[in-house]
């Protein structure tokens, strides 16, 4: 079905009115294309129609290219994250090859961004079923790259894994599904300062709902001007 922000136009009017001056912009073509060169391009040139929109490139390491498309997202379209969809694209994060380009993403500064989930499994159409991205190997994988920063999207927090998540440097979260009244307080909590930014997953969900979750957590004014705003602009190292 259509979704009512599904357009850059349409989302960014709505962002506007909710004084949201910055957002960084995927692109769901990411999902299920194959020539994420061409995807990645498009998405650069939308983005650069619109300063509020910073471009996150999408990279598929089970793709010949990826170290092409890799490439491309930092030294021609200077973006300052990727985006990884290990569900959709086929591959687990014990796979050999996330070592090789969190190193390449780390040398150059970059944020990888890992999608754990696009839809709840219980909405999605059957021959597209796609479980959770499953994090257990993350830790480990980080701790080979220590100059390695990873930003969990749209991951529900449960305590078992985030004890262990939370002893992970470099490893940063979203607010995106951190559900219930007190969801965003609680995994503030549960984590080390820094590591937590505002996150809607719009347009598939409408961004009022997550910017609600967050008035409810009943953040200090520290707190607030971290999780709406600070921690994103020392992850990218973007100016205020």
């Amino acid at each position: 079905r259509r979704l009512p922000l599904d357009s850059i136009n349409a989302l960014l009017k709505k962002l506007r009115s909710l004084n949201i001056g910055q957002a960084w912009a995927g692109s769901y073509e990411g999902l299920l294309q194959r020539d994420l060169t061409e995807v990645n391009q498009r998405l650069a040139d939308a983005c650069a129609l619109h300063a509020e929109l910073i471009p996150i490139g999408s990279i598929n390491p089970e793709l010949p290219n990826w170290k092409n498309d890799l490439r491309d997202c930092i030294e021609i379209h200077q973006m300052p994250g990727i985006r990884l969809q290990p569900n959709y694209h086929g591959y687990t994060l014990a796979d050999p090859r996330l070592t090789q380009l969190l190193e390449l993403a780390a040398a150059s500064n970059l944020l990888v961004q890992i999608a754990v989930t696009m839809e709840d499994i219980r909405t999605q159409h059957p021959m597209i079923h796609t479980e959770d991205v499953d994090l257990t190997p993350l830790p480990k994988l980080m701790e080979k790259i220590p100059a390695a920063k990873v930003q969990l999207l749209n991951w529900r927090p449960r305590s078992a894994l985030l004890a262990g998540l939370a002893e992970t440097p470099g490893l940063s979260f979203d607010t995106a599904r951190a559900d219930a009244t007190d969801g965003v307080s609680k995994l503030l909590r549960s984590l080390p300062p820094g590591r937590v930014m505002f996150g809607s997953h719009s347009p598939f969900l409408i961004p009022e709902a997550a910017l609600i979750r967050v008035a409810e957590a009943r953040l200090t004014d520290t707190e607030l001007r971290e999780v709406l705003r600070a921690n994103a602009e020392q992850s990218l190292k973007i100016p205020a």
